[in-house]
């Protein structure tokens, strides 16, 4: 190695306990930017690199260098986000976060050939804003890398099959790369796509919900937690606890959906038909219950519960129906004996005498 190069690691020595404060440095402020934002990452890495990771760079490009700064790596970061039209959200809080050189940063994604086998990736070569820390480190550069979660994927796979070595590689093989490469690219847009749809799709739910139209929203996980938000079951509750004056405890809801499609309930409009026509025969087969025991504390599916189990008993599913709750609700456990105490205490209701 000539003597330019041994001066160019001579310096990076002494600049190395700088490069490893600044990545601390700026991963700390990336991660505080993107938790303001309210954004997830898949990752996000950070490396100074190696002396002999230089050392080698210097032997194969060292008369690029004329000075360490125009190596832009010595640090580099790396954000990896799982759907494209992140890259661009991390990019612009980048932006707001770090010194961006424009002229030194590139998108790949513009440059991406048809016929090539790299992968798509954002680039920015960043420093701290003047100011912001010691001047020591505010003078360095950085480089960040944005990519998708498949893009990370297929670089990797470029780097471990050694594609770009000096052995030529056969047409067939580099014809399979372009068409991996394609399906990646295609998979990473749909991926994308299929978010913005089920985002739309949600917003639309939401607002059938807001505005009644309960009759044309699907029961759904997304849907069932818009309608928990209007506390449809909080009336029969408040009926239940003054039984013995209990406190109601938050309780999920969310076990319920299963136990809700095995009653037949297809729309919240199914549901809120449901609360409505069993809503007192579900109170009386709670305080058939609660009035023989000194209970004062209930989960707030205590409603919820009844109600199931006076619909299955109406329409007719019997025990059978009830273990099938109960089941559902409480997996891994002989719930017979149970169900059996349920059907025993209904049988003398007003709603099975009918």
């Amino acid at each position: 190695m000539d003597a330019h190069r041994e001066s160019l690691l001579a310096e990076f020595r002494q600049r190395q306990p700088h490069l490893v404060q600044l990545a601390d440095e700026a991963r700390a402020r990336l991660d505080d930017a993107l938790k303001q934002q309210g954004l997830q990452v898949a990752a996000l890495e950070h490396r100074v690199k190696k002396e002999d990771s230089l050392a080698g760079k210097l032997e194969r490009k060292g008369s690029k260098y004329h000075t360490l700064d125009d190596i832009t790596d010595l640090l580099g970061m790396r954000i990896i986000t799982t759907y494209t039209d992140d890259v661009d959200k991390v990019a612009a809080i980048v932006a707001q976060v770090f010194e961006v050189d424009w002229k030194e940063s590139v998108d790949k994604r513009k440059l991406h050939e048809l016929d090539s086998f790299g992968y798509n990736s954002l680039h920015y070569i960043c420093r701290l804003p003047q100011g912001s820390a010691a001047p020591e480190l505010c003078s360095l550069r950085f480089e960040i890398q944005m990519r998708t979660l498949l893009q990370h994927v297929w670089s990797v796979i470029n780097h471990d099959t050694g594609y770009k070595s000096d052995v030529q590689i056969p047409r067939e093989y580099l014809r399979q790369f372009n068409r991996i490469a394609g399906m990646l690219e295609l998979i990473d847009d749909e991926f994308s796509r299929l978010r913005t749809s089920l985002s739309d799709y949600r917003r639309r739910m939401l607002s059938l919900v807001a505005s009644g139209r309960l009759d044309e929203v699907e029961l759904s996980v997304d849907t069932w937690h818009s309608y928990l938000e209007t506390k449809p079951f909080e009336r029969l509750n408040r009926r239940i606890a003054a039984v013995n004056q209990a406190e109601i405890i938050p309780a999920s809801m969310e076990p319920y959906m299963p136990v809700l499609r095995h009653l037949g309930l297809l729309t919240l409009g199914d549901v809120q038909r449901f609360i409505e026509a069993d809503a007192d025969d579900a109170y009386l087969m709670a305080v058939s219950e609660l009035a023989v025991t000194d209970l004062d504390i209930l989960a707030e599916s205590v409603g919820l519960q009844n109600l199931c189990f006076v619909h299955a008993l109406k329409n007719g599913g019997g025990r059978a129906s009830v273990t099938r709750i109960l089941d559902l609700l409480n997996p891994n456990t002989d719930n017979t004996p149970l169900a059996e105490a349920i059907v025993r205490r209904a049988a003398a209701l007003p709603f099975m005498q009918l």
